[in-house]
């Protein structure tokens, strides 16, 4: 039995600049990324590379037909490597990018054309959060189904993943605190999986405690200071993202991607809203397998008794940012019978790999509680 995978080359530079000179970036190099980095980090080394901005296709969250338009403008360009550097939305569409002959987004993710690499991918993640830098999935909307989908093959890992914590220190804190939790979330899940074993639990626990040790310093100290601790969390990310890129993750993913495809809420946003329900309902489920591992874990770190520990988990996540009910996003009562089903069929992947397993009516009771 295979027990970890870990493909890319993982580097580390103090500065942009130190890496683009090891790298020796040249004409042959695509850099994907966004204008604020390109302004603050990359314009003034008047590079060769070729250059495509985000901004320039009004992305928000990757979608299918978004990546088809990104898709079209790279036919002509002569490129060797693409440079990836920015959140989970450059990265997961970079990840395409390196395929050849792509014709249709949808038809890549539903496996219906074939998936090869012919280019080479390094990839700077500048939020905490994905982990996607180390792992071999890319997330994207399909708009005719109004939900995410996750395409996982050998052939979207990177081939070198590179942190550099100075691209990171300016992220708003928002964002920071979403892209984070959805690390948190990487490590408790993949803890639980039935695919965890001794390595990748080193990854997981590791990742969880950075993560909270660092939520308690910012709560104690005050927001600006994740910025002095930014490159922990950088780590804790990229940890997280081992961890579950071996792994996996289940319903917390799983039942977040039809609220975030619908109503494009931030992936990290729609994943906070179901850490802490799908967590008490695998508790109460089954409290006597691997979850007393994430029990007595979070119990040590937040200093509390092991049954209450998803109450004061959840105490220290709204002291960070409030968690909302699903309808300030827009979410309508029939969405819950939609949502549900749109789970059962379109997100199997992930609720095979579940802690326990979730039928039907737990899964509607889950979004029924949050609405």
């Amino acid at each position: 039995m295979k027990l970890l995978e870990l493909i890319p080359q993982i580097y580390k530079y103090e500065s942009f600049k130190d890496f683009s000179k090891e790298f020796n970036l040249d004409d042959k190099d695509l850099i994907f990324t966004n204008r604020f980095l390109y302004n603050n980090f990359l314009k003034e080394l008047n590079l060769k590379c070729e250059y495509m901005f985000k901004n320039d296709y009004n992305v928000k969250e990757p979608s299918n037909d978004v990546i088809d338009r990104i898709i079209e403008d790279m036919k002509n360009k002569d490129i060797k490597r693409v440079i990836a550097i920015g959140g989970g939305s450059v990265i997961d569409i970079a990840k395409i990018l390196i395929l050849k002959d792509v014709t249709s987004t949808r038809e890549l993710f539903e496996r219906k054309i074939p998936i090869i690499k012919d280019k080479e991918l390094i990839i700077i993640p500048t939020t905490c959060g994905t982990g996607s830098e180390v792992t071999n999935i890319s997330i994207t909307e399909i708009k005719e189904k109004e939900t995410k989908m996750g395409l996982a093959t050998n052939e979207l890992y990177a081939d070198y993943a590179v942190l550099i914590p100075e691209l990171a220190k300016d992220v708003p804190y928002d964002f920071f605190v979403y892209s984070s939790i959805d690390a948190l979330i990487h490590a408790i899940e993949s803890l639980v999986s039935p695919k965890a074993n001794s390595y990748t639990e080193i990854f997981s626990m590791e990742a969880i405690k950075i993560i909270l040790k660092g939520y308690k310093e910012i709560l104690e100290k005050g927001r600006e200071y994740r910025k002095e601790i930014i490159e922990e969390f950088l780590i804790a990310s990229n940890y997280a993202g081992i961890a579950f890129g071996n792994a996996g993750v289940g319903a917390v993913h799983a039942l977040s991607y039809p609220l975030g495809g619908k109503y494009h809420v931030p992936h990290g946003e729609s994943n906070y809203e179901f850490l802490i329900e799908v967590f008490k309902f695998y508790n109460e489920k089954n409290p006597n397998g691997k979850i007393k591992k994430v029990n007595k874990l979070l119990a040590n770190i937040l200093e509390v008794q092991e049954d209450v520990v998803y109450l004061e988990l959840e105490k220290l996540l709204e002291g960070l940012i409030s968690l909302k009910k699903l309808r300030e996003y827009g979410m309508k009562e029939e969405d819950i019978e939609i949502f549900t089903d749109s789970v059962i069929n379109t997100q199997q992947r992930l609720l095979a790999n579940n802690y326990v397993s979730m039928d039907k009516e737990e899964i509607k009771n889950i979004y029924k509680k949050l609405y």
